[in-house]
């Protein structure tokens, strides 16, 4: 079940939801329009699931950033969101899409118990300009049924993430670096 957005309202008041920043304008029928943050780590090279990913690191400038095509970004929503009580789906929106722009379309899902700035995985189909704080996708928060089993108590590798994380996946093969 969706929350709606005066249910996302209502529940944050509550304090089960977590927005920060928050801004009431950006809710909508059934979600939170979130935004780009200011950071994008560029990753160019060939990749390899067995060793971390080398990036360049940037600010996106306020004029901008032009996002090129076969380059992967790696960026990070503006806002930091989580829930004990409702996991969420994050998505780009029907806006992002229409310039081009693939985002985070692999891992939409955020655990309850999982308040995090997301890591955005970001492609574009053309050359296109992007601005930091634009609105870049929506999220919505999903009533969860059953045990709450919360994320940060599982022990996974991604319960400390701070902001933008490479893939950790060398972690878990043979022979991978570590």
């Amino acid at each position: 079940m969706i929350l709606t957005g005066p249910a996302i309202a209502a529940a944050r008041a509550a304090g089960e939801i977590t927005i920060e920043p928050y801004d009431p304008a950006r809710l909508s029928p059934n979600a939170y329009d979130w935004r780009l943050g200011d950071t994008l780590r560029i990753c160019d090279t060939d990749l390899d699931a067995a060793t971390p990913t080398p990036y360049a690191e940037t600010t996106i400038p306020t004029a901008g950033l032009v996002l090129e095509p076969e380059v992967l970004y790696l960026g990070v929503t503006h806002e930091r969101t989580g829930s004990e009580t409702y996991a969420q789906f994050l998505n780009g929106d029907r806006t992002t899409g229409a310039l081009g722009i693939w985002v985070h379309v692999s891992a939409p899902l955020g655990h309850q118990g999982h308040a995090i700035r997301w890591t955005l995985e970001i492609r574009a189909a053309r050359p296109v300009r992007v601005y930091p704080r634009m609105t870049f996708g929506k999220l919505v928060f999903l009533h969860c049924f059953g045990t709450p089993a919360s994320y940060q108590l599982h022990g996974v590798k991604y319960t400390a993430t701070a902001g933008i994380d490479i893939s950790r996946l060398y972690e878990e093969l043979a022979g991978g670096a570590t």
